[in-house]
């Protein structure tokens, strides 16, 4: 004879095989965690990989300098893309002319660049979820969500941004997935400014 608690036991075995199977979901990170790491990131200095658009990759390095200024060098063309003093500026590596700029504000990578960053700030956040024990923030600037939105990608244990996806105002969306970020290093100020950069190209 099988005992009632036997039987319990045997009832119970398939339930605990499943929950054995599927192990907890990891906790997202709170926002107010994100939104103190990205203030607390005055220096970095990363390899990148871009997935663009058009499905071609490209690779490089990434500067960032909080606030407002950040640089992207490319290999293989020399393209440089260098923000600062509210302007983003595109050299093409393969032409010798000046570069392409717009203002800052209207790109959602400005987002992470703010002076202040506030996940908490009113429709700024548009997705926030755990994917594969990963925290995802959608954000938007609330004044301007025709601009577009940065999709952001965090670990936890410390906290660190892993990858970004931004897609602009005319629905393009371009991917840069960080290697191992150095932070807290010395960048020279002279490495963002634009008008150095357009007369080492003359």
């Amino acid at each position: 004879m099988i005992s009632d608690m036997n039987l319990r036991s045997l009832a119970l075995a398939p339930v605990l095989a499943l929950a054995m199977a599927f192990p907890a979901m990891a906790e997202k990170i709170p926002l107010n965690e994100i939104s103190r790491y990205l203030n607390g990131l005055k220096t970095a200095q990363a390899d990148f990989t871009q997935v663009n658009g058009d499905g071609s990759i490209s690779t490089g390095q990434v500067f960032i300098h909080r606030p407002n200024r950040v640089r992207f060098e490319y290999k293989g063309d020399k393209t440089l893309v260098l923000a600062s003093s509210g302007q983003v500026a595109v050299f093409d590596g393969k032409t010798r002319g000046g570069p392409q700029q717009y203002p800052l504000s209207k790109t959602p990578l400005s987002l992470i660049l703010a002076p202040n960053v506030n996940l908490g700030q009113a429709k700024m956040v548009t997705g926030y979820a755990e994917r594969k024990n990963t925290t995802v923030v959608t954000a938007q600037d609330p004044q301007h969500p025709e601009y577009g939105n940065i999709q952001m990608v965090f670990t936890a244990n410390p906290t660190q941004l892993r990858q970004w996806v931004v897609t602009d105002e005319g629905g393009q969306r371009t991917t840069v997935i960080l290697g191992e970020m150095r932070t807290g290093v010395s960048i020279p100020p002279s490495k963002f400014a634009i008008a150095n950069e357009v007369a080492r190209r003359q």
